[in-house]
């Protein structure tokens, strides 16, 4: 006769879902630090000699641009954090499928907000204006 395996012991739906929503509060930290200069990271509102030309067109357009780079940053950062949500979610699920599937998902996630974070800080601009001034 074959001994059965051991009882698998598994986490209640409380556990789980504390340990999904410490993962989205990890994430929001995450995210928030993306945003966390908000406005004055763009030299907007701010006084000194950094800050842009409150008057003109060009202060018009310097103004509406910055402003814009902040919409998307905060737009892609709540894309991210359904994302994260999603992988989340699966992660902490009882089925083994389900786990799997978030393992896979968290990879691109991952990558995704890596791009996101380049695309944001600005390191793709910096590497394209070094690649072709070469300075």
């Amino acid at each position: 006769m074959v001994d059965p395996a051991p009882p698998v012991a598994r986490p209640g739906p409380v556990r789980n879902a504390l340990r999904a929503l410490g993962a989205l509060i990890l994430v929001g930290v995450v995210l928030g630090g993306f945003g966390a200069g908000g406005v004055a990271a763009h030299g907007v509102g701010t006084s000194g000699a950094a800050s842009a030309p409150t008057s003109g067109a060009v202060g018009n357009f310097t103004a509406s641009i910055n402003r814009l780079v902040d919409l998307v940053g905060l737009a892609g950062g709540g894309i991210l954090a359904l994302v994260w949500a999603r992988v989340a979610l699966s992660w902490f699920s009882n089925d083994v499928t389900k786990k799997v599937q978030a393992k896979d998902r968290a990879r691109d996630a991952l990558v995704g907000t890596l791009l996101f974070a380049a695309a944001v800080t600005g390191l793709f601009w910096g590497l394209a204006h070094w690649v072709l001034t070469g300075s």
